[in-house]
């Protein structure tokens, strides 16, 4: 049986955070679930606490960011998987049992991911992830992980929809400190060596979008530039049987140029969005990278770049399609 700890992590954000835990304390599915509090001052410690056995609490006596928190988190987890949540989002009432079925379908896997649906602060569904890959579970074997992140065929997503085996969590040394934003890709980018992953074609998540959240307060130049750090580090580890359908790595930059040019100019930041773009603009390797990535955020699985060897092992699992 696979045993889960729920990690929500939380900074002043008391009433969120009761959401988040009433959605974890209504699972379908026994788990721990423990709050990671990175020195509120707003009420949560006693919340906390008035709850008493049925949580764990573990407070930071100062912030350590959303990093640290984590690493406070899975270090008094007990589950053999940690299931990770942020205190502004929830999940629906059967995401553990869905996960707990689809792991014990391959023990192998290290990392599990879902769908997830973005929500307004009203509580109002802007959009859904895409489904990856074939079948309600889709399979990626490790040596495939890389390849397909750097590609976005596998987006496992943001900590909401992951959960992560907890061993292979330190293994991989937990969450990175120095990084402002990303924490939570460069930590699936180090599990994913670990062995291999699912994808849960199922909505089992939900993500909050407000003006509130951290991501949204962070400049469109930092992001690109952290998007391109992360690619470096996916590139260095793509499996060899992949690395000749590689793209350059200079091309894959201006490609995320373009990328968050677009962004910005979404967001009516046009002095960024053409300081961004111009990177890539000449580029038509670059625009087939994000024509390509614009086609399958709107149909996951056509003109797929994950070779045929990731849709092979898949049928060989056993896992429901």
């Amino acid at each position: 049986m696979v045993r889960f700890s729920v990690v929500i992590t939380t900074f002043n954000r008391l009433e969120l955070l009761q959401r988040a835990v009433e959605s974890a304390l209504a699972q379908t599915y026994t788990a721990q679930v423990i709050i990671a509090d990175n020195a509120s001052t707003d009420g949560t410690q006693a919340y906390a606490e008035g709850l008493g056995d049925r949580i764990t609490y573990i407070r930071n006596s100062t912030n350590l960011q959303h990093a640290g928190a984590v690493n406070a988190g899975v270090a008094v987890a007990t589950g053999d998987w940690v299931k990770l949540l942020d205190d502004d989002d929830y999940l629906a009432p059967n995401c553990l049992t869905v996960m707990a079925e689809a792991i014990a379908l391959h023990p192998s896997a290290v990392i599990c991911s879902c769908q997830a649906a973005q929500m307004n602060n009203s509580g109002t569904e802007l959009s859904r992830t895409s489904a990856t890959g074939p079948g309600r579970v889709f399979y990626v074997p490790q040596v495939a992980i890389h390849y397909g992140m750097l590609l976005e065929q596998v987006p496992f997503g943001t900590p909401v929809q992951v959960a992560v085996r907890r061993d292979v969590l330190e293994q991989s040394g937990g969450w990175d400190l120095t990084m402002t934003s990303c924490d939570d890709i460069d930590s699936w980018i180090r599990a994913a060596e670990y062995g291999d992953a699912l994808f849960i074609n199922e909505c089992l998540t939900y993500r909050t979008v407000w003006p509130g959240g951290y991501d949204q307060k962070i400049q469109v130049q930092q992001r690109l530039a952290t998007n391109i750090l992360i690619k470096s580090r996916i590139y260095q580890r793509v499996s060899q049987p992949y690395r000749s359908s590689l793209p350059p790595l200079p091309i894959l930059a201006k490609y995320l140029h373009l990328h968050w040019g677009l962004v910005a100019l979404k967001q009516r930041q046009l002095g960024a969005a053409l300081s961004l773009s111009r990177v890539g603009l000449f580029s038509p390797p670059a625009w087939h990278l994000l024509l390509q990535a614009q086609r399958r955020r709107h149909s996951p699985n056509a003109d797929s770049q994950i070779p045929k060897i990731v849709v092979a092992e898949s049928r060989k699992s056993g896992l429901p399609t």
